[in-house]
């Protein structure tokens, strides 16, 4: 048997109480405290997460920018220094490789911040693709990577750094930031529908860092909140929202897809012609009108024909109903349509409804 992978962070988990799992080959906690209270905190407060299992890329070399705009759906070239970008990774059939982040450091270095499970394959990819002059390192190792999220991120991690917070915008970062005397990345962004921010330093660091940021009353936070905050924000969850078999279109993430743009990237024939076609499936937000909590490959079914399948789905901790994306036949994708689910063997009752499921207020 493999033996779990383990980020910088897991020699403390214990002593904050961590209940571990096994998640893509990682021995990640999947609660502290408790699921509910941990969500809350984020929604309400603040909370701190142990993301150093994510994958880092460095692509640098006088071609990285030519190189990016060839390997990914967005348009790079619209990226300052200073800012990042989402984006999705495709096969040339359309389908989706990986989904990540770009964030560009000079002119002519960019780190892409990558899945965990999929930093292998991705890596794999990269250098498969790569021309000109380019080099694509592997750095994940390099790295510790904590989220502090919540609407009083800012004001905790003010007291830990002499950087002006306020200044950074969504998406921005401070490449040269220092948090609690360790040299950091420091990144306005996040995967829980919430303010907050993405710290990056060296692995050796990361527990000076997490120990600073803890001894401010934060609460840590687990896999299970993790999951309930991204899925009530509709953010995208790879192997579930996407995968090789669904295409960014397909999940609704048109906006980091540009078609239009002039360079030719992996995959833009085939989701141009997807596109002019019309979609035959759709990603949309159903909740349940009878008892039962949707789960990830559950089937979805209008009378007896099976139109789709449930990608992620539970029981929302802020809205206290019980919601899921699903993955639909276009027909039957129409606000206020009522489906059904497959739950063991019952078919319960749903409908769909508008996404985000939560949105903070500004």
């Amino acid at each position: 048997m493999t033996e779990l992978q383990k980020t910088p962070i897991h020699p403390i988990y214990e002593k904050y109480g961590a209940k571990t799992i096994d998640f893509g080959g990682w021995d990640l906690p999947v609660q502290f405290s408790g699921i509910k209270a941990e969500h809350e905190a984020v929604r309400t407060d603040v909370g701190l997460f142990d993301v150093s299992h994510m994958g880092e890329v460095l692509v640098e070399g006088s071609d990285s920018t030519a190189y990016l705009q060839y390997l990914l759906s967005n348009d790079i070239e619209k990226i300052k220094i200073g800012k990042a970008q989402y984006n999705i990774m495709c096969y040339e059939n359309g389908g989706t490789v990986d989904d990540l982040v770009v964030y560009k450091i000079t002119e002519t270095k960019y780190i892409l911040v990558v899945n965990a499970a999929n930093t292998e394959k991705d890596y794999e990819w990269m250098v498969k693709n790569v021309f000109g002059n380019v080099t694509v390192t592997n750095v994940s190792s390099m790295y510790g990577q904590l989220a502090l999220q919540g609407p009083n991120a800012e004001k905790v991690l003010t007291k830990l750094t002499d950087i002006d917070l306020s200044s950074i915008s969504f998406f921005g970062f401070v490449e040269d930031a220092n948090v609690a005397g360790v040299k950091t990345i420091i990144s306005r962004s996040g995967y829980t529908g919430e303010d907050g921010f993405e710290i990056y330093m060296q692995s050796d660091d990361a527990i000076k860092v997490f120990e600073a940021i803890m001894a401010e009353g934060v609460l840590p936070i687990g896999l299970g909140a993790r999951d309930t905050l991204r899925l009530e924000a509709v953010l995208a969850l790879y192997g579930q929202e996407l995968s090789q078999e669904i295409t960014p279109l397909e999940a609704g993430l048109n906006f980091a897809v540009k078609l239009n743009k002039e360079a030719d990237f992996i995959g833009k024939e085939a989701l141009v012609k997807q596109k002019e076609a019309g979609l035959t499936r759709k990603l949309v937000g159903i909740e349940l009108i009878e008892r039962g909590i949707p789960r990830h490959d559950y089937s979805v079914f209008q009378k007896d024909k099976k139109i789709g399948i449930i990608t992620s789905g539970t029981q929302s901790p802020t809205l206290g109903t019980n919601i899921g994306l699903a993955l639909l036949e276009t027909p039957y994708t129409e606000l206020g349509q009522e489906v059904e689910v497959g739950i063991r063997t019952k078919k319960i009752k749903a409908k769909v409804i508008a996404t985000p499921f939560y949105k903070r207020a500004k």
